[in-house]
């Protein structure tokens, strides 16, 4: 009975962590996503002398050359889609997120790690229906 009740408890110890663990991982992988995007789009801009047109909901085919379809039309890491904005929601251009699974509170940890941590201001802030990291106001 007292092997029972310790691994009950090592086991609840250890949930919480992996919970946690798992969270950051997601995190991680969507901050990745977000720079190898943000370095695609600037590249596209310097090579063509200004930004891709608006994304209609997802990513321009223009960028297929920069950001493989395949792995840029699914989910992002945190849910949701990849979304390019151009001219849209009081900026120039920016990359969105529409529709993320993650709670406004675990946004707000990733905006502290990229940009102010408040997600009504600076480069990484809140939209309609999602997030936008902005490129040029």
């Amino acid at each position: 009975m007292i092997v029972v009740v310790i691994i009950g408890l090592l086991a609840a110890l250890a949930v919480p962590a992996l919970q946690r663990a798992r969270l950051a991982s997601r995190q991680a992988a969507f901050l990745n996503d977000l720079r190898i995007a943000k370095d695609a789009f600037e590249t596209y801009a310097l090579e063509h002398g200004g930004w891709p047109p608006d994304g209609n909901a997802g990513i321009p085919p223009e960028m297929d050359e920069y950001l493989p379809p395949a792995r840029w039309s699914g989910r992002t890491p945190i849910g949701g889609r990849w979304d390019w904005d151009q001219g849209q929601y009081g900026v120039t251009a920016g990359l969105s997120v529409r529709l993320p699974l993650q709670t406004d509170q675990e946004m707000t940890r990733i905006d502290g790690k990229i940009d102010d941590g408040n997600l009504d201001t600076g480069q990484f802030r809140r939209r309609s229906q999602g997030f936008i990291y902005v490129l040029e106001f």
